[in-house]
């Protein structure tokens, strides 16, 4: 691999540590564990915080033995001996001890050195990212500390180096195989040290059209962290796998506005939860608009088809700007909407499957197993923050399922004291929920294609077909789709959702139905 001459010279003199030393003022509190009956200290230990300890704190300090006899130490009990009031007391309590100020000195690590990507000479407009003409890479070095800089970056480009002096180097691009090439750049800082060395998958496609100018140039993509020239498909960032050339298929797009979200669907179970919930009134109607399944009977849903329209479209202003936010397809949230709870965000049809997504415990499991900067958010809010920073697995079975009995209800819209059933304003902040969910379970089949082939995703499947999978995890669970991935590749057939789905077990093959739905 070619090293620029900056990056040699760097190897021979070791650069400092990017690191400096502050002294904070700090109060440590003392406390003691002593036990009842012989007023012996079993255990001392310091917290940074006014009040008492967290059970966390006291197993950090004090061995298992004695962090379980205060867990289970009872209550003081009055009680009578020798006909005078006494206090029974047993086990271990804690007492405050002191506390004490002063300072420290803390060594803290400095931010290093980055490089963002760019283009030259174009505007990336998604999801056809067309260029007129073969722009650049633009590849700019940001340096964080004060009084050093960016000496020089350097990149490696479909196996050809280029090296610039500065901060910003220019490298025009040339049109690429349709699986693109990749780039690895860094860059150097008068500091000493250089950067962590990055990687990007580039693709250049021409468009094929030469007599419609408006059509006609480059199609041009780029996945990589270090990306800031537009928003990119955070899934397609995981798996490593271009959308088709000039965009992806309507189910995977995002529109620009809400409006073009829009549906008209006469969703039967729809209209039977507003007409059971009383937003709608079919009194008028035989049984009262319902059919003994819940669903709305034929005059049912002829008199709450406006309310229908209207009840299926008002989430989608929440659905755009999450999927925004998350670099999901807009669309692709809305179908799984539809086909999972046809919008509505309580319990539907199995109890113990919640809202928009219809969370269950195995999907509560997944998204805080698979999305750490989820499960990062939310565990606080529910646990310690000791606890969680242990991570989802070094957890308690029990603080795991109070987390997904947790996340359950945050899922679940239900109201019974709301007008019509349903908490709109908790419907509205569930749909990051799903999102993130989903984005967790791309990211579980990232994991899955690479246990069985060893391989990234994007080399061995397509974007669609990698969202298909990704669908079917999130239905049938991940030991359906792992069976089925495994099996057609230790067949040597092409890992494409014919061969997966047609080595589903029967007991998966359900999700055949469900994925063909969400992706007409």
């Amino acid at each position: 691999m070619w090293v620029g001459q900056s990056a040699i010279a760097q190897e021979d003199e070791e650069p400092e540590e990017r690191q400096t030393t502050i002294v904070v003022a700090f109060t440590e509190y003392e406390w003691w564990l002593i036990r009842w009956t012989d007023n012996l200290t079993v255990c001392q230990l310091f917290v940074d915080h006014p009040g008492v300890p967290t059970p966390e704190e006291v197993l950090k300090d004090c061995d298992q033995d004695v962090y379980e006899q205060w867990l289970v130490t009872p209550p003081c009990k009055n009680a009578e001996k020798g006909g005078e009031a006494v206090v029974d007391c047993t086990g271990l309590y804690l007492h405050e001890a002191g506390f004490r100020s002063g300072e420290r000195t803390v060594v803290v690590d400095l931010p290093p050195p980055t490089v963002w990507i760019t283009l030259s000479g174009c505007d990336l407009s998604p999801p056809q990212n067309l260029c007129r003409n073969l722009p650049s890479l633009l590849l700019t070095g940001e340096e964080p500390l004060p009084n050093e800089r960016i000496t020089a970056i350097h990149a490696i480009l479909g196996g050809r180096p280029h090296t610039c002096e500065g901060e910003v180097c220019e490298i025009p691009l040339e049109p690429t195989l349709p699986q693109g090439m990749v780039l690895e750049f860094w860059a150097d800082s008068s500091f000493g040290d250089s950067s962590e060395r990055f990687t990007a998958l580039v693709r250049v496609i021409e468009t094929g059209v030469t007599d419609a100018p408006t059509a006609s140039g480059w199609y041009v993509d780029v996945l990589s962290g270090q990306w800031r020239g537009g928003p990119v498909e955070s899934c397609a960032k995981v798996w490593e796998a271009f959308p088709p050339a000039g965009g992806p298929p309507y189910w995977l797009t995002t529109p620009s506005r809400e409006g073009l979200l829009a549906t008209g669907q006469p969703y039967h179970y729809l209209a039977g939860r507003l007409i059971d919930n009383g937003v709608v009134d079919a009194s008028a109607c035989p049984s009262n608009g319902l059919l003994p399944n819940g669903y709305a009977n034929a005059c049912g849903i002829r008199v709450a088809r406006p309310m229908v329209d209207l009840w299926q479209n008002q989430f989608d202003p929440s659905i755009l700007i999450v999927a925004q936010e998350t670099g999901l397809p807009a669309q692709l949230l809305k179908n799984l909407f539809a086909q999972e709870s046809q919008f509505w965000p309580g319990v539907f049809r199995v109890a113990r499957e919640y809202g928009f997504g219809q969370m269950t415990d195995m999907g509560a499991d997944t998204i805080l197993l698979w999305n750490a900067s989820f499960f990062d958010k939310f565990c606080p809010l529910v646990l310690s923050a000791e606890a969680c920073a242990r991570g989802y697995l070094r957890l308690k079975e029990d603080q795991r399922a109070i987390l997904r009995g947790a996340l359950a209800i945050q899922a679940n819209a239900d109201c019974r004291d709301c007008p019509s059933g349903i908490d709109l304003n908790q419907a509205q902040n569930s749909v990051s929920i799903f999102a993130n969910s989903l984005r967790a379970n791309c990211d579980q089949v990232n994991r899955t294609i690479f246990n069985a082939t060893e391989r990234v995703p994007g080399t061995v499947s397509t974007y669609e077909d990698l969202w298909r999978f990704t669908i079917a995890n999130y239905h049938a669970g991940p030991g359906c789709l792992a069976f089925a991935i495994h099996t057609t590749w230790d067949r040597g057939q092409r890992l494409d959702w014919a061969n997966v789905s047609a080595n589903l077990t029967q007991p998966c093959q359900q999700a055949i139905v469900y994925v063909d739905l969400i992706a007409r």
